[in-house]
């Protein structure tokens, strides 16, 4: 009998189901978008609620495009939006507050009060982190503090923190286990990357109480059983891992130096370091690329807020278009010369800036300027803030001439990665199958199941679809990135 793999991809704007068979090819899926919430500027929320019940509806859809029952999925594998925040109750389950969102900027203040108490570089040394309002724990500190009587109940031992993959893992077995896996935990501010568990003094920093933190996994292992009522019978829940380690592992980056990016809401590159950390000078992240078998295999991140929710913004926002997919026409027509950048800092500058306060802009406007410019350049800015990283990750000790892998939404868009592989002055390799979040965690469930035997087996299986190789002359290429550079300055400014 056939043996399924089903994978949970919930993401910052939807939520998404894919069934795989035993050859880690889809065969369903299903997603559903949910709300954003924006009380104040800077603040970004979710509700729990609808994040729990979108992805239970398309778990239910995509079993049944699929025409499969729960008897037949061998296993689930969880990945997810990472440090985005909820708290709840340990008896009812009830949410005590909106989830608080990775991009949610509300303890920049707190933050900046802790690097100028000179706390960063010990932060660093253990949790391979900076202090930034982007990591969980400074908004679980908010919630603690700011939720009426969430710090005594904490403190009493009736409330649960998680990220997304925990509260979704509580929810599936029926309040039943409260773990996480180590690519989550490695994004809190709260772990100890070099003694891969929860670190007293963090603990100390941020006035976490320890009784509210989850069980830390290998990315493969034990996870619990699902309610049987949810899906129709109980199912193995065998695999968890934040979505940008995910799609590390979806595609096959196991030897140190192989490099993927991933475009989603946000762009997210990392360059697997191997079995040790490697610090940056650069003020890139040094997280947990995956953990196997209680050994972890780490990695360098530079982390961009803002990727495909810019051309979300276009379209939602200033109504400039009406589909994502008209863009790539509008590029093709406009060129890549077109004089205008936009900065999406919307809620502030990721890597390498790591600036809160920065807020978006458009340069270069003229009497000219039409719907066109300002679609390139919401595309552009993609590959511009793409060459902070690389540059990042290159004077870092990274192989500047290695091929990039993208996966993601936007990169079914081929303007924009001939762009990529223009402004980077590198070979860009997109896989037959993009979504690699999806498909990375159904590889690691796969493996704690037997679907898959090893590594070396899963490398096997990863198939480029198209190389694009950069055309643009050094000089051109050099001048435009130059305009985006001082665009960035003149946010920040």
């Amino acid at each position: 009998m056939k043996r399924h793999i089903l994978a949970i991809d919930q993401g910052t704007t939807s939520s998404r189901a894919i069934v795989f068979d035993d050859q880690a090819q889809p065969m369903a899926s299903a997603q559903a978008e949910f709300p954003q919430y924006f009380p104040h500027d800077g603040w970004v929320e979710h509700d729990g609620e609808e994040i729990w019940n979108s992805t239970l509806a398309v778990c239910r859809q995509a079993l049944e495009q699929a025409r499969l029952n729960a008897s037949d999925i061998t296993a689930i594998g969880i990945t997810n939006q990472r440090e985005t925040t909820l708290l709840w109750d340990a008896s009812s389950g009830e949410l005590v507050h909106r989830a608080i969102v990775w991009q949610d900027r509300r303890t920049a203040e707190f933050c900046k009060e802790l690097r100028e108490a000179g706390h960063e570089s010990r932060v660093t040394e253990r949790t391979g982190l900076l202090i930034d309002p982007y990591f969980s724990g400074t908004k679980l500190r908010w919630l603690l503090d700011n939720v009426e009587g969430a710090r005594e109940r904490a403190e009493r031992g009736e409330l649960r923190f998680g990220t997304v993959d925990t509260f979704l893992l509580w929810r599936l077995t029926g309040g039943k286990v409260h773990r996480t896996d180590a690519t989550n935990a490695s994004r809190t501010l709260l772990f100890n990357i070099h003694t891969q568990d929860w670190d007293d003094d963090m603990l100390a920093l941020l006035d976490i109480p320890r009784g509210v933190l989850p069980e830390i996994m290998d990315c493969a292992a034990d996870f619990g059983t699902t309610d049987p009522e949810l899906l129709g019978g109980p199912i193995p829940v065998a695999a968890m891992a934040g979505d940008q380690q995910a799609a590390l592992v979806g595609q096959v980056c196991f030897k140190p130096g192989m490099v993927k990016s991933t475009y989603g809401t946000g762009c997210f590159m990392i360059m697997n370091t191997g079995d040790a950390p490697v610090s940056s000078s650069n003020r890139l992240l040094t997280t947990v690329g995956y953990r196997l078998n209680g050994k972890p295999t780490y990695a360098l991140e530079g982390s961009i807020f803002v990727a495909g929710a810019a051309i979300q913004w276009l379209r939602d926002g200033l109504k400039l278009i009406q589909h994502a997919g008209e863009t790539e026409a509008l590029a093709e027509q406009t060129g890549e010369q077109c004089g205008v950048y936009l900065v999406p800092a919307f809620t502030g500058l990721g890597a390498p800036y790591w600036d809160p306060k920065a807020r978006g802009a458009i340069f270069g406007l003229t009497r000219d300027t039409g719907i066109g410019e300002i679609v390139t350049a919401g595309l552009q800015s993609v590959c511009f803030q793409t060459r902070d990283l690389l540059d990042a990750m290159t004077s870092d000790g990274g192989n500047s001439t290695a091929a990039l892998r993208v996966d993601g939404g936007m990169v079914v868009n081929n303007w924009v990665v001939q762009s990529l592989a223009n402004i980077l002055g590198v070979q860009v390799d997109r896989p037959r199958i993009t979504e690699t979040t999806a498909l990375g965690v159904a590889y690691l469930a796969g493996l704690q199941v037997g679907i898959f035997d090893s590594l070396e087996a899963i490398t096997q299986r990863w198939e480029r679809e198209r190389s694009f190789d950069p055309v643009m002359p050094e000089p051109k290429r050099e001048a435009l990135y130059q305009g985006w550079v001082d665009a960035v300055r003149r946010v920040r400014d």
